[in-house]
């Protein structure tokens, strides 16, 4: 049974956020808890998440959100292979940007190396932390699809998405487009406008 990991960013996901809704409602996803949210180091953060990642079992999918996405990047790096299948990155905030809130280390520069699962970022249009050209460039370095969501802010809680069935259907379909297809038939990352 694949089971997903949620991975939130800075601050934690509260109960309204969209993460949060999807826990509750879905006992095979499950939050990766970290000791400090307001002003992580990211090798901590690394380690937290290989350790969930040894007690998750061997068909993970990976859900991040904010700074959760630079996390993923950062774990990529030296990650073992064949554990995650697939990884939806939405809002991936900016470490290098004034706008990145202070306090977190080690975060950037972020990794712009290809990730060895297949993987999708999910942008707004009117995001703070993060400027479209520069999601764009996170997903092409990554080798991930680009779906753009419109107007939503931050992809979070104040973006009133509730329980966000759209996110939903894209981790379904990064599931059933990607994941299953062996590496060489998986198609190159394009464009998406939603």
């Amino acid at each position: 049974m694949t089971r997903t990991l949620l991975i939130p960013g800075l601050y934690n996901s509260d109960p309204g956020h969209w993460q949060s809704r999807w826990e509750a409602g879905d006992e095979t996803m499950e939050r990766v808890i970290q000791d400090d949210w307001e002003t992580p180091h990211c090798a901590d953060w690394v380690a937290r998440l290989d350790q969930a990642l040894a007690y998750a079992g061997p068909d993970i999918l990976l859900v991040a959100h904010s700074a959760g996405c630079a996390l993923v990047a950062h774990w990529a790096i030296g990650c073992q292979q064949g554990q995650v299948r697939g990884a939806l990155l939405v809002a991936p905030s900016d470490p290098e940007a004034p706008s990145f809130p202070g306090g977190a280390t080690g975060f950037a520069p972020i990794p712009l190396l290809r990730l060895p699962f297949p993987s999708m970022v999910v942008a707004s249009s009117n995001d703070p932390f993060v400027t479209v050209g520069r999601a764009q460039t996170f997903a092409r370095a990554w080798g991930s699809e680009f779906v753009m969501i419109g107007e939503a802010g931050h992809i979070n809680t104040a973006s009133g998405l509730g329980d966000w069935h759209e996110g939903l259907a894209l981790l379904r379909n990064l599931c059933e487009t990607q994941q299953l297809k062996p590496r060489a038939a998986r198609r190159e990352p394009s464009l998406r406008v939603l």
